[in-house]
């Protein structure tokens, strides 16, 4: 058993020897272990500091053992106990000697106090001893606030600090506690029920949360991802903000706040992988400090403790699974630090964070800053261009060239990561943040690194294969490797010393407990609300609590201290919160990688009393100052603070998404199911058709190769490069366009000896499965979640003629309660309005914002959706597609049997105020209008659509699920429709079908469906579905959307994407009459001009910029801060050959600057001969200077206005 966890042991035993059933069960004499106590030093539990005031006659009073009463029964005496410092021994094994001043400074500074004399009185003054140590000296929360330590204020390297305790384990203990297997078997009985189970909360109960650890909180943009772009750029081009850009790692969350703060995973610690982190982070000072390492690790240790700071950091490495990339070498990043306090986290700038990284020689990230419109447009031009075959070196290059500010990282992802780059980070900070980043670079140069060429011991990954027994094997080797000056015990992995006493799981009831307790200070308070909000609306979410053995010399039945995970289950819960946030001011961010220590703490109902009188006093000076900055709500008082976007490569999410992600589907459901999955990943990243062509061939090759090798039998994710990195290594070899698909590989680095094991039942990164609780008890009407009254709710259609909406809206207008609702409800009929509908339901709507708007028109596409979204923005209003029920087809989301039925309730209306029933003479030309409207998607792509837009679909019963067939002779008469449409819409458009080639065709297809279609009208009938039946089936749903978090409008399908070109795109129109002014005046102009019929052939043109391949870049991102603007182009010659035809133009300026082209010859290619490609037009230039083509000025020059785009 190890020194400090001997310590821990005899720390508990003594500290329950007051209760009579422990003392039954303690082998051990009292008098034996005061002996014990007395040998070792060993502190009792500390002095509270609690958040209010104590009144001085609670204050105890120090005195020495001797002084105590004659008479009576005898009172615990306290006496403040200093702790000496012994020898840190740093990772080269030599000792560190501390000062004798820096002992004493730690002594007091913690503030241990111990024990003197008689165990059974001790609770006499338990008030003193209830609380949180580390709240020590804290002043009143209404007064001045604490002097924290500052990012500015920096403690240089060279300033002493003392460095914690190793304490090594006396003979003479070891003797007297005869071993310890009778401690730990007391223990184990001492533990025989959870933590906190006994533990009863009254009037003088109270509670003590402090974040202990987290990272950024996760906000939801509302916004698109354009908008956001827009937005970004437009606040840099006022000066309001600078953005700021950070790479993306592919790694895990990794948390630390110092060997007693802890080590922490995204939602979980104690495990494989905040071993690892402590294993990495402890190497990583190595190679920074050299021989120096120990004693900087400990100061390091000691400086996060003091401070109560927590450093956010993403781990790398290749034994914890598989992501993008397996990395060449093992390392973390700093990517957050936060200054926990008392009370709020707050977060360091990124100067901030450089500077304190600089300082302790911590790995930093790349970062660049644009605080110009023209290198913020430049940035996201850059991104677009190289967003589907991105890798690290061309993106670095291109964003060194176009940012204002690069600041590299002390980790170079080339050397360390690889090339297969996940992404880029893209945030808002403050206007200052350039010079502030200036004067951090200046005072703080890049660090030298003392342990480059040193032995360092084993790697993480020779660790890990030398201990491959069990996971628990493999954390002991990895904390025994990090060394005792980074971790001085294991108690956060294995508990309390070696006895097997390692009971992590606090009992469930002291969540309730910590809720019903009097809050001890704000922070707590602020806490309680979240839990309690998380809570009340059912958010799926988990608060497990466990040991904090840190405090174990703390615990008492009327004292507990544990440690609070809360881990949100989903994404969608951050953004339900943030809907909270905004109704709630005074409400804290819900934070990612979530960590609070717990205190339940009793004291006397006199001290209780004062406690509450001073509390309630203190918070309603909180409530009646609304100038208050320290303690009132700061969390969206600007949204645009909070304006973040991440942006990935494809050849990243080929690796992840596409063949990793996939690999449940593929072996599950085969092929098909697979190829359908990858499909709908690409449309919904917009990715480009060419790249979707070669991925798509990439992957059914990549399908029918792993299913071959592995038969049914699943690749494993965690391991899944192993097979994929030489698949896409020798593919990339058969061509150079492969080699820019897969975008590296061949850097294989084998894992599968050395991977960490891990405990099934937990993800990559720790996380653990939800935990399955007792199912709760339906909530009863009073605390059911609701859409609040301040929002509007649109309700409308994305369907056919014919699908019931009319007849729907009016049974929920004659239904004052079918939503449950209490808001009014009013229905906008389509065939009733003339003119713009959906801005007609935009007006209404601004009168109106908190009314339920029934949109009673088809919305078939998504020009309208978007009109709706916009609706839903501007007035603060949620939307909900009703949809018809239906399987669909192969590119339809409506199956023939429905269009049928559509069709067939069409013909039997009678005086349809849109003139679109029987006595309609093409009522089917109509309804394939609108049936074709959908075309190109499938019942799951249209419906995954609308939830990605408004995040709820209703689906109105349509068909019996048990139908007969749809008759032939039905079937014939909807695909020769079909066809019937298509051929005209080929030949004329949307032109009628009275007035086209196909009139009569369509008059006869007219009559002989409504000959078929009422001679089926007994199917027809039978295999639909009663109409009361799907109005109650909708109303139910309606109803739970509108009580229950309803998702806003958050974003339009993404528009941007990869980019080759920049252009300039002119007028067709005003080309062809330019044309034919040069014929009119030239007759070799008008032949050819007529002889390539040009004017019927010429259906675009642009003025080319910029070319990836050919300019680079850099050069087609410049032009993004005129993107949209008109340019003034002027025509200046015709040149013209048997191959080729193009106008020279001259461009004008945009706002006084000249637009140029990268091109030698700017130019606008009007025709090129079969089999000629148009780069060749770059050459007439040259072909006519030669009198190998015809050139003919243009006098006076014509000018048009066109448009600059990328493309």
């Amino acid at each position: 058993m190890s020194a400090s966890s001997q310590g821990r042991l005899l720390r508990l035993l003594a500290h329950n020897l007051n209760s009579p059933s422990a003392c039954k069960l303690c082998p051990l004499s009292p008098s034996l272990l005061i002996t014990l106590l007395r040998l070792r030093r060993l502190p009792s539990p500390p002095a509270p500091i609690l958040a209010f005031p104590l009144h001085r006659s609670f204050a105890a009073s120090s005195s020495s053992p001797t002084q105590m009463p004659r008479r009576g029964k005898q009172t615990t005496r306290w006496k403040e106990k200093q702790r000496p410092v012994a020898a840190v021994t740093d990772a080269t094994g030599s000792a560190s000697p501390t000062s004798e001043d820096a002992s004493l400074s730690i002594a007091s500074g913690i503030g241990r106090l111990s024990l003197a004399d008689n165990f059974e009185a001790r609770s006499a003054s338990r008030v003193l001893g209830s609380g949180a140590s580390q709240m020590q000296n804290r002043e009143p929360a209404s007064s001045h606030p604490q002097v924290m330590w500052k990012p500015k204020s920096y403690v240089t390297v060279s300033t002493p600090l003392a460095a914690p305790d190793v304490v090594d384990v006396t003979s003479s203990v070891a003797a007297s506690c005869k071993g310890t297997a009778s401690i730990g078997n007391t223990l184990v009985k001492l533990f025989k029920g959870p933590l906190g189970a006994d533990f009863n909360v009254d009037n003088n109960s109270f509670s003590l949360a402090q974040v202990r650890a987290t990272f950024y909180p996760k906000f939801e943009n509302e916004k698109s991802d354009q908008e956001i772009r827009m937005r970004m750029i437009e606040m840099v081009s006022h000066g309001q903000a600078i953005l700021e850009v950070s790479l993306k790692h592919s790694g895990s969350l990794f948390m630390y706040a110092g060997h007693e703060g802890g080590a922490y995973a995204k939602n979980s610690f104690g495990n494989i992988y905040t071993a690892v982190g402590v294993f990495v982070l402890s190497r990583m000072f190595v190679e920074a400090w050299g021989k120096e390492a120990g004693k900087m690790q400990a100061q390091f240790n000691k400086f996060l403790e003091e401070n109560r700071i927590c450093i956010s950091m993403e781990l790398v490495t290749a034994v914890l699974g598989d992501h993008g990339q397996r990395p060449i070498d093992d390392y973390v990043v700093v990517t957050a630090v936060a200054e926990l306090g008392h009370g709020k986290p707050k977060f360091y700038s990124t100067p901030d964070l450089i500077a304190f990284c600089r300082q302790w020689r911590l790995p930093t990230n790349h970062v660049w800053l644009f605080s110009t419109r023209k290198s913020a447009t430049s940035f996201f031009a850059a991104f677009d261009a190289l967003c589907e075959e991105g890798t690290a070196t061309p993106v670095c290059k291109a964003l060194d060239e176009v940012a204002d500010i690069s600041v590299p990282g002390s980790k170079d992802h080339i050397k360390v990561q690889g090339e297969i780059l996940e992404g880029l980070v893209a945030r808002m900070v403050s206007c200052d943040s350039s010079k502030h980043m200036e004067k951090v670079l200046k005072d703080f140069p890049p660090p030298s690194l003392d342990g480059v060429g040193l032995h360092m011991g084993p790697t993480l990954r020779e660790v890990c294969a030398a201990n491959r027994s069990d996971e628990k094997q493999q954390v002991r080797a990895l904390l025994q490797s990090a060394g005792t000056s980074m971790c001085p015990d294991h108690a956060d992995w294995f508990g309390i010393g070696d006895s097997g006493v390692h009971s992590r799981q606090a009992d469930r009831s002291v969540l309730s407990k910590f809720l019903q307790a009097h809050p001890t200070d704000h922070a707590t308070m602020k806490l309680q609300e979240m839990i309690r909000l998380i809570k009340q609306r059912h958010f799926p979410a988990a608060f497990k609590c466990y040991y904090n053995f840190h405090k174990i010399d703390s615990l008492a039945s009327d004292n507990i201290h544990y440690k609070m995970v809360i881990h949100i289950h989903s994404d969608s819960v951050f953004r339900r919160y943030q809907q909270e946030m905004r109704r709630n001011r005074g409400l804290w961010p819900l934070y990612r990688g979530f960590f609070v220590d717990v205190n339940l703490f009793k004291v006397t109902k006199e001290r209780a009393a004062e406690l509450s009188k001073e509390g309630d006093s203190f918070l309603k000076s909180v409530n009646g100052n609304p100038n208050s900055s320290s303690l009132m709500a700061e969390s969206l008082a600007d949204e645009d603070a909070n304006l973040m976007i991440k942006l990935k490569f494809l050849t990243y999410k080929l690796r992840t998404f596409l063949i990793r992600n996939g690999l449940s589907i593929l072996f599950k459901d085969g092929p098909s199911a697979y190829k359908t999955y990858y499909l709908r990943q690409m449309k919904i990243w917009g990715t480009s058709v060419g790249k979707q062509q070669e991925l798509s061939k990439m992957l059914d090759e990549w399908a029918v190769f792993i299913r071959r090798k592995y038969g049914n039998k699943q690749l494993s994710s965690s391991t899944y490069l192993s097979e994929a990195e030489p698949f896409l290594e020798q593919y990339a070899r058969r061509s150079p366009q492969n080699q820019v698909l897969v975008g590296a590989a061949g850097n294989l680095i084998d894992t599968e000896n050395l991977l960490a094991i891990i405990e099934a039942g937990r993800d990559e990164e720790g996380d653990l499965h939800k935990e399955v609780d007792e199912t709760p008890s339906r909530p009863t009407a009073s605390v059911m979640d609701s859409v609040p009254k301040d929002e509007g709710l649109i309700v409308f259609f994305p369907g056919i003629p014919g699908c019931a909406k009319s007849a729907l809206c009016k049974e929920i207008l004659n239904s004052p309660d079918a939503l449950g609702d209490q808001r009014p409800v009013h229905s906008l009929m389509g065939d009733l309005i003339k003119g713009r509908y959906w801005q007609k339901v935009a007006d209404e709507r601004k009168k109106r914002p908190y009314a339920i708007t029934l949109a009673d028109k088809n919305a078939p596409n998504e020009e309208v959706w978007r009109q709706i979204e916009d609706m839903c923005r501007t007035t603060k209003a949620s939307a909900i597609p009703v949809i018809p029920e239906s399987e669909g087809t192969d590119s339809n989301p409506f199956s023939l049997d429905a269009l049928a039925v559509f069709i067939f309730r069409v013909l039997q209306r009678v005086n349809h105020p849109g003139n679109l029933d029987k006595a309609s003479p093409n009522a089917g030309y109509v309804l394939l209008m609108f049936y074709h409207l959908y075309d190109g998607k499938d019942h799951r792509d249209f419906e995954s659509e609308l939830y990605e837009r408004f995040g709820s679909v209703v689906k109105m019963p349509l068909l019996k699920p048990d139908r007969k067939p749809l008759p032939d002779s039905v079937k014939d008469i909807l695909n020769e429709g079909i066809n019937l449409y298509r051929l005209h819409t080929n030949r004329h458009g949307r032109l009628e079908p009275a007035k086209g080639s196909y009139a009569k065709e369509w008059s006869r297809w007219e009559k002989r469906l409504r000959e078929i279609l009422f001679g089926n009208a007994d199917h027809l009938n039978a295999i639909q579905v009663p109409f009361d039946f799907a109005v109650k089936r909708v109303l139910e749903q309606l109803k739970d959307v509108a009580k229950g978090g309803f998702k806003t409008p958050e974003s339009e399908k993404r528009k941007f994407g990869n980019i080759v070109f920049a252009a300039v795109t002119l007028p067709v129109e005003e080309i062809k009459s330019a044309l034919d002014k040069v014929a009119c005046t030239d007759a070799k102009a008008k032949a050819f001009i007529e002889g390539k019929n040009l004017s019927n052939s010429l259906m675009k043109a642009h003025v080319t910029l910029a070319h990836k391949r050919s300019h680079g870049v850099t050069s087609v991102a410049s032009y993004g801060v005129f993107l949209k603007q008109n340019v003034p182009v002027d025509f200046t010659a015709l040149l013209f050959s048997d191959k080729l035809a193009a106008l020279e133009v001259q461009l004008g300026s945009i706002n006084s600057e000249k637009i140029d082209s990268k091109n030698e010859w700017p130019h606008a290619t009007l025709w090129t001969a079969p089999g000629t490609p148009p780069k060749e037009a770059n050459t007439l230039s040259h072909l006519a200077a030669e009198g190998k083509a015809t050139r003919i000025d243009i006098k006076p020059q014509i000018t048009v206005s066109g448009v600059l785009d990328f493309f």
